[in-house]
């Protein structure tokens, strides 16, 4: 047997190996321990994740007062355990689903960030490694799709919790830089639910919690991007196997011109899309092909499948994050609804999380 490479891949992407159907191999699974290296990492991570809440609550941590600091880290707690929970329900899903359909496959890596107190989310994410391909399109679609809507199932309750945590005041002005986040359909639709107002005439103090919710939300929309091997690559791949590679290439094109048009037009842009459009590119628009290519999928993940592309539309940010200078603050569109991660007073980003919104004007 040809010994196959392994790559492995940052944050939020599952790596399949690209290889064709002789050299697809069959291995009896058997229970094993969590390795030592996933265990830290987990650890690692959690520390990391729970030193940004903290920094972001204004706790200052710093090794000259352990005792101090270590008690100030449980301020972090109400962010960290809320992603982590969203990540670990991602990964697993993809895991637990690759184990079912004896698919050789690795525990969760956790990446932990470094210098948590200015990279405020605390961690780059987290990965699997698939040691073979699927024998099929429908384990693909299976495996792929799993890990976005064991996120999403943890994600929405946290995002519902941190609302119900979170506190309404009337508007008034903001001070101070803030990093604006952008707002998907199912946030916003979840934010009037929960607040039981009209989000746009209201302005909204969120809790860590929800903040942890709306990262959940768009760590979805990020995995389901129908480029390559991504887990929406995986899902365009299964759904239509003589388009996707057509289907990526427009999107890496959209990628950009989400970037080229609203800066010619003079509007806000997120240049993260150039990022991925770049990530997209280096990674291959194109999808290994399983060892069954005919299969169709069967008429019941078919309407799976539409429900995914469905579920990445409603989480899709055109605008993820943008920085708001104070003296170049402008009214916003009435029907513009915001999250911004503001500053206090003499501190870089983070700071105190909030949700703003802008009446009619």
């Amino acid at each position: 047997m040809d010994e196959i490479a392994e790559r492995e891949a940052p944050g939020v992407l599952t790596e399949i190996p690209r290889y064709g159907p002789e050299h697809a191999r069959s291995v009896t699974l058997e229970r094993t321990r969590v390795p030592a290296i996933n265990l830290a990492l987990f650890f690692l991570t959690l520390l990391t994740t729970t030193m940004a809440g903290a920094y972001a609550a204004g706790a200052e941590l710093s090794l000259r007062h352990p005792i101090a600091s270590l008690a100030a880290l449980s301020s972090g707690l109400s962010f960290s355990i809320p992603l982590m929970a969203i990540l670990l329900a991602h990964e697993m899903g993809h895991y637990l689903t690759a184990r079912r359909n004896r698919v050789n496959t690795s525990l969760p890596y956790f990446i932990p960030a470094p210098y948590p107190s200015y990279f405020f989310i605390g961690t780059f994410g987290a990965f699997i490694k698939m040691r073979e391909m699927p024998r099929s399109r429908r384990v693909m679609f299976d495996i792929g799709a799993a890990g976005p809507w064991a996120g999403v199932l943890v994600a929405i309750p946290c995002t519902v919790i941190g609302l119900r945590m979170s506190e309404i005041s009337s508007i008034s002005g903001q001070s101070g830089v803030s990093l604006e986040l952008g707002n998907s359909l199912i946030f916003w639709g979840l934010a009037r639910w929960v607040l039981g107002v009209d989000p746009n005439t209201v302005n909204v103090t969120m809790h860590p919690t929800a903040f942890a919710g709306w990262l959940g939300l768009f760590v979805t929309t990020l995995n389901l991007l129908p480029i390559g091997q991504l887990d929406g690559g995986h899902v365009i791949y299964a759904l239509f196997p003589r388009a996707h590679r057509t289907i990526s290439t427009l999107f890496v094109s959209t990628c950009v011109l989400m970037v080229a048009v609203p800066f010619v037009l003079g509007y806000s842009f997120w240049g993260g899309w150039l990022l991925w459009a770049i990530l997209g590119i280096a990674l291959g628009l194109g999808h290994p092909s399983t060892m069954d290519r005919n299969t169709p999928l069967d008429h019941r993940r078919r309407i799976a499948a539409w429900m995914t592309i469905v579920l990445f539309i409603v989480t899709f940010v055109p605008v993820p994050a943008s920085v708001n200078l104070p003296e170049n603050q402008e009214p916003r569109k009435p029907e513009s609804y915001d999250v911004r991660y503001e500053a206090p007073a003499g501190r870089p980003l983070p700071g105190a999380i909030r949700a703003i919104a802008f009446p009619d004007r």
